[in-house]
């Protein structure tokens, strides 16, 4: 099976900026991209934000290709 040419990871609630992206180097992905994406949650009526989702967008590596 081969993997996706591109690939959006979030930097997960548990880990670190620099966490993610050692995993996406991991997996064969380099970065291409960044984008933030508020997340909020909703308490009597009113949409609270909980925090900031960074997500960056992954490029497989032409290595990874062959």
């Amino acid at each position: 099976m081969s993997k996706k040419k591109t690939i959006w990871f979030d930097v997960e609630a548990e880990e670190t900026i620099e966490d993610c992206l050692k995993r996406m180097t991991a997996e064969g992905y380099t970065v291409a991209g960044r984008k933030e994406e508020p997340l909020f949650t909703e308490v009597n009526g009113e949409f609270i934000p909980v925090r900031q989702v960074i997500k960056f967008k992954g490029v497989l590596r032409e290595d990874e290709n062959a």
